[in-house]
C-alpha cells in the first residue's frame, strides 16, 4: 500500500494526464492562447543525455526599464507549474506584496514526453525502488548551477543578488536538498508539500550531516504540506518541521504552514502565493494592510 501511495503522491498522476494529453490543433480562426512575456529556450544536450527547456516568464515592466535587474524565482516542473507563477505573480504585484520578478520554469524539451520518468531521475537525491533512473539531483543541480543560472543572467536583467528556488511534491524535496548542498546558490527556498518520506526520511539524515559539520542556514525559507494528505506524508513533513525549527539557524527566516483542507495538489497554490510573499518580505513595495479605499474610486 505505501508503495502504490509513493507512486501517486511523486508521478502527479491526474495533473499530470492532462498536461500530457496532447490537445487538437486549433483553426485559423480561432488562434491559441499564449502567455504574454515569455519565451521558450532549449539548452544544449548534457552529458547525461537531457535537453532541458527553460520557460522563461519576464515581468511586466521588463520592456519599459532597460536598466532594472530583476530577482529571479526558479521553479521545477516547469511544464506544469510555470502558468500558476505567471497568475500568481500577477495579483502579488498587484498587491504590491513583492517586487516584480523573472519565472524561470525547469523542464524538457521534446513531444511525447514521460514528465514522470524525466522528473523522478532529476528531483530525487537518492534512489527509489532500486531503480537507477532515479536519483540524479546532484547532477541536475549541478546543471542549473553551471548551465541554467549563468544563461539566465546572461541573457536576461536578472539580479544575481536574489535567487528564488522553489518547487512541489519532488521538487519541494529536491528544493530542500538544493538548500543544504549548495546553501549559497540561492538567497531563498518555497518547499510545497516536500516529499520527505522518500526512502524514509533521507531528508533528515543529509539535514543532520549539514548541522553536525557546525553549517548554518542563511536566507529565507517557507515549507507547506496538505491538511488533507495522507497522515503518513503529513507525518514525515511535520518531522521535518519540528527538527528545522528546532535547529534556531540565527539567519534564516523560516516559515511553515499546514494548508488547511487541502490535498497533495491542491495545496500548492496557496503554498506558491504565500510563499512567495515570505521570501520577498525584504524586498516587498508595501506591507500590511492596503492602504486603498475602494469608495474613492
Amino acid at each position: 500500500m505505501k508503495k502504490i501511495i509513493t507512486l501517486v503522491l511523486l508521478s502527479f498522476a491526474i495533473t499530470a494526464s492532462a498536461a500530457d494529453t496532447p490537445s487538437a490543433p486549433p483553426t485559423a480562426e480561432y488562434p491559441p492562447h499564449t502567455i504574454s512575456n515569455s519565451q521558450l529556450r532549449v539548452l544544449p544536450v548534457t552529458a547525461s543525455g537531457r535537453t532541458y527547456q527553460l520557460h522563461i516568464g519576464l515581468p511586466p515592466s521588463y520592456a519599459k526599464q532597460p536598466d532594472k535587474k530583476f530577482p529571479v524565482v526558479y521553479v521545477t516542473d516547469g511544464y506544469w507549474d510555470f502558468q500558476k507563477l505567471v497568475a500568481i505573480r500577477a495579483v502579488l504585484i498587484n498587491d504590491k506584496v513583492t517586487p516584480e520578478f523573472i519565472i524561470v520554469g525547469l523542464g524538457y524539451a521534446g513531444k511525447g514526453l514521460n514528465y514522470h520518468q524525466l522528473r523522478l531521475g532529476d528531483l530525487l537525491p537518492v534512489q527509489v525502488f532500486n531503480s537507477k533512473e532515479t536519483g540524479h539531483a546532484a547532477e541536475f543541480l549541478q546543471t542549473i548551477e553551471e548551465q541554467i543560472i549563468p544563461l539566465v543572467e546572461r541573457e536576461y536583467r536578472a539580479d544575481p543578488s536574489y535567487r528564488v528556488l522553489s518547487g512541489a511534491s519532488a521538487g519541494g524535496l529536491f528544493t530542500l536538498y538544493a538548500m543544504y548542498a549548495k546553501p549559497t546558490l540561492f538567497n531563498a527556498w518555497v518547499a510545497a508539500t516536500p516529499a520527505v518520506f522518500v526512502n524514509n526520511d533521507w531528508l533528515l539524515g543529509y539535514e543532520k550531516e549539514f548541522t553536525d559539520a557546525g553549517r548554518q542556514l542563511k536566507g529565507r525559507l517557507y515549507v507547506t504540506v496538505g491538511g488533507n494528505e495522507s497522515g503518513d506524508y503529513v507525518a514525515s513533513v511535520l518531522r521535518y518541521n519540528l527538527r528545522v525549527a528546532s535547529r534556531k539557524h540565527p539567519d534564516l527566516a523560516y516559515d511553515f504552514r499546514i494548508i488547511d483542507g487541502e490535498r497533495h495538489s491542491t495545496c500548492q497554490i496557496e503554498t506558491y502565493v504565500r510563499g512567495l510573499q515570505h521570501v520577498f518580505r525584504p524586498l516587498a513595495p508595501e506591507s500590511g494592510p492596503s492602504a486603498w479605499d475602494p469608495s474613492r474610486n
